[in-house]
């Protein structure tokens, strides 16, 4: 026999009501945050569709241009080598985050599963470098790339960024997270300490690698100080120093400048939305599965 709805009490009534307001005003807090973190980006990317006649100091700023069009982009990539600047930005930081990717987590299977004298120590010395600012170490490392040749070259961007301390933490953490079974199923399959690396706790990292190199590329893609230091030659100029350079160039028009920092922000934006759904909690199923 089918029951009647009974009504909430009052006491269940009001509180319902309560959490439910609690909600919804978390959400106006949350969208009020969200339009305040993109109103910047939004006037940027409007101030790079403006046309020639539209001014863009306007007070408070108009987001809506009136004669959009993309003439700030094409006198960009006409005035200036900006495929010269993207192209040497993407071959730095892609292999930087392969040889970050490679070498992190060679160091960081050692530091988490091996048991060999010294091992924490040696934690501690890579965990306390996070704590060196590059400014300290930038002009013995300048030093150390002219005596090796490589100033004036991408190799002189590439290896600083070669491994990184937090990466070698962030993996061992992720490694020292997998259950000890997986490795004993691959060591009676014939696994070697390599083989265990490559085919258990690579898998089950998956998550924090792709966070890894989703950092490290950011880093790379925006580093503006080392390459300012150690590259003169124009052609290998990266993205942030030709950007410095359009601004210092044109600096009367601005919407060169937006459309300059538009196409610096466009590969990182495309970069996380690709791999954002990759970023799983769930990395023990990921070795499973594997």
């Amino acid at each position: 026999m089918i029951q009647p709805v009974r009504p909430l009490p009052p006491m269940r009534a009001s509180g319902l009501r309560r959490s439910r307001l609690a909600i919804a005003l978390q959400l106006a807090l949350l969208l009020l945050l969200a339009l305040a973190v993109l109103l910047p980006l939004l006037w940027l990317v409007s101030t790079s569709l403006k046309g020639p006649s539209e001014n863009i100091f306007t007070s408070p700023p108009d987001l809506l241009p009136r004669q959009p069009g993309l003439a700030a982009y094409r006198q960009l990539f006409a005035s200036q080598p900006m495929a010269t600047y993207l192209r040497n930005s993407a071959i730095v930081s892609a292999l930087a985050v392969l040889a970050n990717l490679l070498f992190c987590s060679l160091a960081a299977y050692p530091l988490a599963r091996l048991r060999f004298r010294g091992r924490g120590p040696v934690l501690a010395v890579v965990v306390a470098t996070i704590l060196i600012p590059f400014q300290v170490v930038m002009i013995p490392l300048y030093l150390l790339m002219v005596q090796i040749g490589l100033r004036n070259s991408l190799w002189a961007l590439i290896l600083p960024q070669a491994a990184t301390a937090f990466g070698i933490f962030l993996l061992r953490q992720s490694f020292l997270a997998v259950p000890v079974e997986l490795e004993e199923a691959a060591r009676i399959d014939g696994c070697t300490p390599v083989g265990e690396w490559w085919n258990v706790m690579v898998p089950a990292a998956r998550a924090d690698l792709i966070t890894l190199a989703t950092f490290v590329f950011i880093g790379t893609w925006s580093d503006f100080l080392w390459p300012l230091i150690i590259i003169d030659d124009p052609s290998l100029y990266t993205l942030p120093i030709g950007l410095q350079q359009l601004a210092s160039s044109f600096s009367l028009d601005w919407r060169l400048v937006a459309a300059g920092s538009v196409v610096s922000i466009l590969p990182v934006l495309l970069l996380f939305i690709a791999l954002q759904r990759y970023i799983l909690p769930s990395a023990t199923a990921d070795a499973v599965k594997g």
